[in-house]
């Protein structure tokens, strides 16, 4: 059997475990622990790797950025942060036909670039959001369409654990990553609420509008959302920013992981000090936290796991090999692997789709001839895959957005929620399609800050 059929092998069996309900983790762990053990002809191996794998891969200090964006989000959960950021966004923009859902949006923005989490933020979000919407009079279509349309730009506003999860995997600068998602991430934002005024165009009696709020109550309430504004523009501008004038060049205020401390200590001082943390809200972050990270990492070992198994087969050097040398337009090759993710998205989680393809899927892309560096095509790419990914959350019939807001609004039927992304999800492709044309949208501010 040869190295690629192998791998295509193993890769079935993994798919298959993974639709009769086995844990992904689980599954990649397995087919990379037997399909070592078959290459090797002896458990010897893997288990050696056993040995020293689980160390390898969680001390690597890049990883301590997860579990700290995760409290930060946990802790942002509970202080009230979302709440201030629809009441702000609706008061500014309430008035207008389907303002409340556009507000929802930008909150889902705001409150992403805090959080970090796309099922968070949907969650979040659809309490807070959903029922003022239902009692200005909104579709229920709409309001769960949009409400779990928003939810994913939690996944690419950064800072956002996945893109955290995919630099590592490959290679490149966090930062970097960061700075090439926020153009795309605002231009989400822009997209879901244009989506939402021609929506209210073609069907008038899905939305309503509201009085308008006079301006003093604007800035009142716009002024509440200091929080989000000063942790985020730390956080990010930290990271990022020169912040000695007198030494241009000079090192930035923080590194990703210490960003990523500040993020989550200054959240939670915020939280004590207002009294919307109490000690029962504490316990329960750094609970749910342990629990989320704990998952993650059990993924990121099944991935590494497998992408040894892979490296045995040497299946992704072979079929980067032969996709070059088959003379495929390289945009051809990007868009398949881009279907192949919308299809994934059907029935995987976004972190399982990013670990178990990269080590397959980027290979090849950096064989292929985009007019770019090595660095950028990454890049690049890596955002193009973020993207697809989010709209995976929301693809019928099983994008886990959807069951997160059907199960906030439990007496809306699924289909129509299915009915009211489907704007959202062509708003989406659009915008993918946009990027894959122009990818120095993506690499703009990359190279303006570096």
């Amino acid at each position: 059997m040869t190295g690629l059929s192998l791998a295509l092998t193993g890769f079935v069996l993994m798919l298959v475990g993974i639709f009769l309900r086995m844990p992904i983790a689980l599954a990649m762990a397995m087919t990379g622990f037997f399909g070592s053990w078959y290459v090797m002809g002896t458990p010897n191996a893997p288990m050696s790797q056993l040995k020293t794998l689980t160390y390898e891969t969680f001390s690597t200090q890049s990883l301590s950025i997860v579990p700290l964006f995760l409290l930060m989000g946990q802790f942002a959960t509970r202080t009230g942060m979302s709440a201030a950021l629809f009441r702000a966004a609706s008061d500014w923009l309430g008035h207008r036909k389907g303002g409340v859902a556009m507000a929802s949006v930008g909150a889902c923005a705001g409150f992403g670039a805090i959080c970090g989490s796309s099922l968070a933020t949907a969650s979040t979000m659809g309490q807070v959001a959903l029922p003022e919407m239902r009692k200005r009079g909104y579709s229920d279509t709409l309001s769960t369409g949009v409400l779990a349309a928003g939810g994913t730009l939690g996944i690419l506003i950064p800072p956002s654990v996945i893109l955290v999860i995919y630099a590592i995997m490959a290679e490149q600068n966090i930062v970097k990553m960061f700075m090439a998602a926020l153009i795309p991430g605002v231009l989400a934002a822009l997209g879901y609420i244009l989506t939402v005024a021609l929506y209210v165009r073609l069907k008038p009696d899905s939305a309503t509008t509201a009085p308008r709020v006079p301006m003093q109550d604007r800035l009142r309430t716009l002024a509440a959302t200091w929080p989000v504004i000063v942790i985020f523009g730390l956080t990010m501008g930290g990271i990022v920013g020169d912040w000695n004038w007198a030494k241009p060049g000079a090192q930035a205020l923080f590194t990703p992981n210490e960003a990523a401390a500040f993020g989550a200590v200054a959240t939670g001082l915020y939280g004590i000090l207002a009294g919307r943390l109490s000690l029962a809200g504490f316990k329960e972050a750094i609970l749910e936290t342990a629990k989320a990270t704990a998952m993650i990492f059990f993924i990121l070992l099944g991935a590494d796991l497998f992408k040894g198994f892979l490296a045995l087969t040497r299946a992704p050097d072979l079929l980067a090999t032969w996709v070059a040398g088959a003379g495929f337009a390289p945009i051809m090759v990007l868009l398949v692997m881009l279907l192949a993710y919308l299809l994934f998205g059907c029935v995987m989680d976004s972190l399982s789709m990013i670990l178990l393809t990269v080590p397959i899927f980027l290979p090849v892309i950096e064989v292929l001839d985009f007019g770019m560096s090595p660095e950028e095509t990454a890049i690049w790419f890596g955002i193009l895959a973020l993207i697809v990914v989010e709209v995976g959350l929301i693809t019928p019939p099983v994008g886990l957005n959807l069951f997160i807001i059907n199960g906030v609004a439990r007496d809306v039927p699924i289909a129509r929620t299915y009915a009211g992304v489907a704007p959202f999800i062509l708003s989406d492709l659009l915008r993918v399609g946009l990027l894959v044309a122009f990818p120095a949208i993506t690499l703009w501010l990359v190279g303006v800050v570096f």
